[in-house]
């Protein structure tokens, strides 16, 4: 099995990608510091990617992301002119897509070590992958991604505000991608429904 902190990131898959503060410390201490990353990935990641599903907690986080096309990508290098390597020849889905989430860690870590008075490494590195290989993983990754503060005895998982979850449903304006994730599902119902059952991948992550 590949490690998955190296699995190779590549266009137009889809990849469950999470993460831990160093030594299981917290990463998240107020709405502000989850609003402020949130933030980050609308900057940094969109572009990149489209984001499927997400959840926030306190001492790490779960994303499901699909990376864009090669085509797409190498306009963003062209048209953003995103850093010097990616015009040497390295402009991979991998180089590109890990290049804008280190600057998510990167300016994350900044503030919040500026607001907590800490120094050093906040966020594991390198982040967590995993590659989605099935339509049924990929729909069981989304319910296990919203069902984590339920899991972790936080918050029963439809109420919890730092989760896709409600946005999802909503009606508000979003960079999910929500309708396609309610195709997923067929229908908002069965989303719901689906959400109902129990997925376990402990030993997994």
């Amino acid at each position: 099995m590949a490690d998955i902190r190296t699995t190779p990131i590549e266009a137009d898959c889809f990849y469950h990608i999470y993460n831990r503060g160093i030594n299981g410390e917290p990463i998240f201490k107020s709405e502000r510091n989850y609003e402020f990353f949130l933030d980050k990935i609308s900057e940094f990641l969109i572009p990149v990617c489209d984001v499927y599903a997400y959840c926030l907690m306190s001492n790490h986080f779960h994303l499901l992301v699909k990376i864009k096309s090669d085509p797409e990508l190498s306009s963003l290098v062209k048209v953003q002119n995103l850093d010097k390597a990616t015009q040497t020849g390295l402009n991979s889905p991998q180089n590109i897509f890990s290049k804008q989430f280190a600057r998510i860690f990167n300016s994350y870590s900044q503030a919040f070590n500026k607001e907590n008075k800490r120094y050093g490494a906040l966020i594991e590195s390198p982040f967590k992958r995993k590659l989605i290989t099935s339509d049924k993983y990929l729909i069981n990754i989304i319910i296990y991604i919203h069902q984590n503060p339920q899991n972790h005895s936080i918050a029963q998982f439809s109420k919890y505000n730092f989760s896709s979850y409600q946005s999802i449903l909503s009606k508000s304006k979003t960079l999910l991608k929500r309708d396609e994730v309610l195709e997923l599902f067929d229908n908002r119902e069965n989303f719901v429904l689906s959400h109902q059952k129990t997925i376990d991948f402990d030993g997994e992550f």
